[in-house]
């Protein structure tokens, strides 16, 4: 058991998930990392605490709802307390139209980005009533505003999240739970990767950067008590 916050972060082996750890690490946070690769999260936490802070490893997929609750009893029974959510995990795929899509493509990237979301939410929230607790939910610009490219599945679940985050917020109020729509443009991650055309090296300069996220994310999880910030929407000057 721990006195300092605990923050739970999914997706938190890459990208903006490690980003966010390493930043909140720094803000005082206990960081507990989950995503499904279990050595690319023991590396995000060896480098949190050569930072100084503190890290836990706790490898789900997020898309099992069984597997989401026994790492919430987990995560309980070693630290005590739950005091924010960051859900950073995300899919894509690079078939994104409807004439390449596959059906079972769609249900993956659903069940990552809506359904595995709503599944830690659901686990968390009555450890967040306790702790008058914050949620970010890390979506898209493609939730934020319909952007052709990003695909069926992935706009389909993004666009969601924004109602899941405002029935958070309305239902959370009166426990002091707090909930962003996080919605970040082009991010130079390895998520990139999976776009039909990937991004080189001068495309990525401009973007943001996954700390440039994790700044913001500390900013919505600092903020006093009484202050809710319901949607955020980040990019970098060259979004188009």
């Amino acid at each position: 058991m721990t006195d300092a916050r605990v923050l739970w972060i999914t997706g938190g082996g890459s990208g903006m998930g490690a980003a966010v750890a390493v930043q909140a690490a720094t803000d005082g946070w206990t960081v507990v990392l989950s995503g499904r690769r279990a050595d690319r999260l023991g590396a995000v936490a060896e480098q949190v605490r050569a930072a100084g802070g503190s890290a836990d490893v706790l490898p789900l997929d997020t898309a099992d709802a069984e597997a989401v609750a026994t790492a919430r009893d987990v995560l309980l029974t070693r630290h005590g307390r739950l005091d924010g959510l960051v859900l950073a995990a995300g899919l894509n795929a690079p078939e994104r139209r409807w004439d390449d899509q596959s059906m079972a493509d769609f249900r993956a990237i659903v069940d990552t980005n809506l359904t595995g979301v709503v599944a830690v939410v659901d686990a968390a929230l009555p450890s967040l009533r306790v702790a008058g607790g914050t949620v970010v939910v890390v979506s898209s610009y493609a939730g934020w505003s319909f952007q052709p490219g990003a695909g069926v599945a992935y706009s389909a679940s993004k666009t969601a999240l924004a109602s899941v985050v405002r029935t958070l917020n309305q239902q959370g109020a009166e426990h002091g739970v707090r909930a962003t729509h996080l919605c970040p443009g082009d991010v130079a991650t390895d998520f990139l990767d999976r776009r039909p055309v990937v991004p080189d090296a001068a495309a990525r300069a401009v973007m943001l950067q996954p700390e440039d996220v994790a700044r913001a994310v500390s900013f919505v999880l600092e903020a006093p008590p009484h202050v809710r910030v319901d949607e955020l929407v980040i990019s970098p000057v060259a979004q188009r």
